[in-house]
């Protein structure tokens, strides 16, 4: 499994407006929409917001050191779809930490694929552990690039393994 098979440049956003954590949760769930990452577009924009809102209630998807994963289940996708944000000046999102986030990948898997589910969260959370990468990709200046370093990160850290 590669990230990158689940993210297309449309759905990756290098400087997100919002500054508060409900704001990013919709302009995240905006940018997947507008990729066509989700089944009926905009018709279903609530609904996902919502799984969005339901999964932060059992705790903050914001982890550490500027990173954030929000992230939930839904038939409105067909296979796992991840969308990009980065915010360079931060928000408060409640993260476990405390800290701003500046990073956010929201990940959204059908209700049916747990396994696949939970190993996108954990590479996820590998890559957003390396200080460098997060430095390198708050600092990137398309969404080409956001996508090239994570592919480049990823066959980076299996050939590590």
């Amino acid at each position: 499994m590669r990230l990158t098979d689940f993210i297309n440049k449309d759905a990756v956003c290098i400087d997100l407006k919002s500054n508060d954590k409900t704001a990013v949760l919709y302009e995240l769930v905006d940018i997947l929409l507008k990729s066509g990452g989700i089944k009926n577009g905009n018709s279903n924009k609530e609904k996902l917001f919502n799984i969005l809102c339901e999964r932060e209630k059992l705790g903050s998807t914001g982890i550490t050191n500027g990173a954030a994963i929000p992230h939930g289940k839904s038939d409105m996708v067909k296979r796992i779809t991840i969308a990009i944000g980065i915010s360079p000046n931060g928000v408060d999102f409640d993260s476990i930490d405390g800290g701003k986030t500046c990073i956010f990948a929201l990940l959204i898997a059908p209700s049916s694929s747990a396994a696949p589910h939970l190993r996108a969260l954990a590479r996820i959370a590998r890559l957003f552990k390396n200080k460098i990468f997060r430095h390198v990709l708050i600092n990137t200046k398309s969404p080409e690039d956001v996508i090239k370093l994570i592919a480049t990160e990823e066959k980076n850290s299996l050939r590590d393994q």
